[in-house]
């Protein structure tokens, strides 16, 4: 028996409007054909968008706690964070543990194996999916806002200090390329089946393009931490966007990029290889605007846009989903959109789209065209 029908979608990577029908918590169908009869209940959509929920695989904490601060006792809060994200649309995260000292770190990834170990596999809270190491193999002149006393050596040896006995939960680590003297930093994480995001780099075009070739296939936010594009000097970034393979993350909330950048980007890549769109959310996210301690600093929070007090960029604490509102607002296609919170991410890390067999938590996106406005709702 089909527990709901969902009609008149039109359904992110799909022609036409489509039925879609769940049992169990889960997609059977697909289909412009379909004709559920039997069906417990039915929903239509009138011709709005359906997609699965957002996967943010860059945030760096919520409600306060920032993720490499964790002790055993932020458990629940760890469950907190979930809830919140879940509520603004996100099904699944990747807390990111950016530069900090490796007991830190490894204190860190001790308390989220902790958390993934035990958590819920409910369908009303943002699962914690793995972990993103943002450093600390980054390039000092490109280091942003991280600290630069706990920067480390682009080494096997450093690499394994930092993973410890979590390789197997670190989904994501960002790093320079242009560190490793051996060649062979890249080739390794890829065999522990870490997933390799360049950034916070001055990697010219040659050594990004030796550095994809040993297997890394993403940039950790586009346009930020990395030289600017130049027309003699395509560096890091155009290395990137003219290769197939690879996935580049963005910050859509027009501080990080200008809006016109992000369009240069989105028409000079094909979204559908992965083009995706992060928060890069700071602890302060569900918070008031105001001051926050942010390692031994502080950080400002104006209009949801986070700064040291030198005036350094450090990050957002804007939820994912107000980057697909941002992107159409700035003229992007809205299946594109859409597509960049929800599928491109999933697909960056292996996780299947929208599909038959997947748990049935989706997104309904309804474009208001006299308002010009873009608004979601669940369906559960």
């Amino acid at each position: 028996m089909v527990d709901l029908s969902i009609v008149n979608a039109k359904v992110v990577g799909y022609e036409g409007l489509q039925q879609v029908a769940i049992a169990s918590g889960k997609i059977i169908a697909i289909s412009s054909k379909l004709n559920v009869i039997d069906a417990k209940s039915t929903i239509d959509l009138n011709g709005d968008w359906l997609s699965l929920g957002g996967i943010d695989l860059q945030i760096n904490g919520g409600l306060g706690l920032a993720f490499p601060d964790l002790e055993l006792t932020d458990l629940p809060k760890l469950k907190k964070i979930g809830d919140f994200l879940y509520a603004r649309g996100v099904d699944g995260f990747l807390p990111t543990i950016v530069t900090t000292s490796v007991d830190k770190i490894q204190r860190s990834l001790f308390v989220l194996a902790q958390f993934i170990s035990t958590q819920e596999k409910t369908e009303r809270t943002a699962q914690v999916l793995g972990v993103h190491l943002e450093g600390p193999f980054l390039n000092y002149q490109k280091r942003g806002a991280h600290p630069p006393q706990h920067l480390l050596p682009l080494t096997i040896e450093n690499i394994k200090r930092v993973l410890g006995n979590y390789s197997e939960i670190v989904k994501v680590i960002t790093l320079a390329p242009e560190l490793d003297g051996s060649g062979q930093a890249v080739s390794y994480l890829k065999e522990q089946n870490i997933t390799v995001s360049l950034g916070h780099s001055l990697a010219t075009a040659k050594e990004a393009k030796e550095a994809f070739k040993q297997g890394a296939s993403m940039v950790t936010h586009a346009f930020n931490a990395m030289p600017s594009l130049h027309h003699r000097q395509p560096g890091l970034l155009g290395e990137a966007i003219v290769n197939p393979d690879v996935r580049c993350g963005l910050i859509a909330d027009g501080n990080h990029v200008c809006p016109t950048m992000l369009e240069i980007i989105l028409k000079a890549s094909n979204y559908d290889k992965g083009i995706f769109i992060v928060s890069d959310a700071l602890s302060p996210i569900g918070l008031p605007d105001g001051v926050y301690p942010w390692d031994d600093r502080e950080i400002t929070v104006i209009e949801g846009t986070a700064r040291l007090a030198d005036g350094t960029l450090s990050g957002t604490t804007l939820p994912l989903l107000v980057g697909v509102e941002n992107l159409v607002k700035w003229g992007c296609d809205l299946e594109k959109a859409i597509a960049m919170a929800t599928e491109s991410p999933r697909k960056a890390i292996a996780l299947t789209a929208i599909d038959i067999g997947q748990p049935a938590s989706f997104l309904r996106w309804h474009w208001n065209e006299k308002k010009h406005n873009l608004s979601w709702t669940r369906i559960n």
